[in-house]
């Protein structure tokens, strides 16, 4: 699972957590907030849990990386993005707050890059003050809405 635009990690450590099996990496442009994010990782012997600098549009792994992409209030490269999924992962787009969502012509321009990068559509709603989407690389797996 990758974390685009982490900060200081809280959504990452959150994961870790209600995950335990899973590797969780997290991005930032401000090597600040990495290193803030680093450093409240405490003991991980297996190293389940990791921060680098990096932007949505230039993210420092290999490809076919990652089974979740997640950017939460942040804007994604979705040709990157769609990069560093491997077949059949996901891409997670959360908003905390109906101002930060994309609207008009912004959301129909991100929809757009979405599509030209390859990945579909399915699932989104407001949640709370918020909304969500979710988009899928399509490959093995990728068959319907089973999110």
């Amino acid at each position: 699972m990758l974390e685009v635009e982490c900060g200081e990690g809280d959504a990452a450590l959150f994961l870790s957590r209600e995950f335990p099996r899973a590797r969780v990496r997290g991005v930032d442009r401000d090597e600040g907030a990495v290193r803030r994010a680093a450093s409240r990782v405490g003991l991980d012997p297996e190293g389940r849990v990791a921060f680098k600098p990096g932007s949505p549009g230039s993210l420092p792994f290999p490809d076919e990386q990652f089974d979740l992409l997640a950017c939460v209030d942040a804007r994604p490269d979705a040709a990157e993005a769609a990069r560093v999924l491997r077949p059949g992962g996901y891409l997670l787009l959360a908003y905390t707050s109906r101002s930060t969502a994309p609207r008009g012509l912004a959301g129909w321009l991100l929809r757009r890059r979405l599509r030209r990068a390859a990945l579909e559509p399915v699932a989104g709603a407001a949640a709370g003050d918020g909304s969500f989407s979710v988009a899928r690389r399509p490959g093995p797996g990728a068959g319907g809405a089973d999110v």
